[in-house]
């Protein structure tokens, strides 16, 4: 009777022991960040950075396409099966220009104050009042980036005619 108890109460006192070894074990384990601390700017991967970089879009204009507004690129993409006019295409082409240039131009931005944060903390020092400003900061940057690629949506839509716009809804799999 006194083994049984023994071997019961060692069953007992083992679990949570066992239990503690195993999550204690857990915490040395890779976790899906590491290797990132050797980013440039530790928020930002490789793509982010030549996306933003080279003015791509990175999904921020879904508001606008999924709802109507084509971008001009894809717009420029199909340009034979939309059947644009010489001067729809040439004004397309201008407009992927100019939406492309404000892009890298804010895009480069968006780089900047993301560096600037990622320099004040690992510089250490950080305080409450200096994350408000850096974050709002690169709000303001994410903001603006968007507001740019929007806003070519707006104007696409309005050079193409209602058919255009149809058809490009159709070869783009929304209808």
């Amino acid at each position: 009777m006194k083994i049984g108890i023994v071997i019961l109460l060692g069953a007992v006192l083992a679990g949570p022991a066992s239990a503690q070894h195993h999550h204690h074990g857990k915490q040395h384990t890779t976790t899906p960040y590491a290797g990132l601390q050797q980013r440039d700017i530790k928020a930002l991967d490789e793509k982010q950075m030549a996306d933003l970089k080279n003015g791509r879009g990175m999904g921020l204009a879904l508001a606008a396409e999924l709802n109507g507004y084509p971008g001009p690129m894809h717009v420029l993409e199909l340009k034979d099966q939309l059947r644009l006019t010489a001067d729809q295409h040439h004004r397309f082409r201008q407009l992927f220009d100019s939406m492309k240039a404000e892009a890298i131009a804010a895009g480069e931005e968006l780089i900047a104050r993301e560096r600037a944060l990622d320099r004040r903390f690992s510089e250490g020092g950080m305080t409450p009042e200096t994350l408000a400003v850096l974050t709002a900061r690169i709000g303001e940057s994410q903001g603006q980036l968007r507001a740019v690629h929007l806003k070519y949506h707006l104007t696409s839509a309005e050079l193409l005619s209602s058919g255009q716009r149809q058809r490009y809804a159709q070869l783009r799999g929304y209808r």
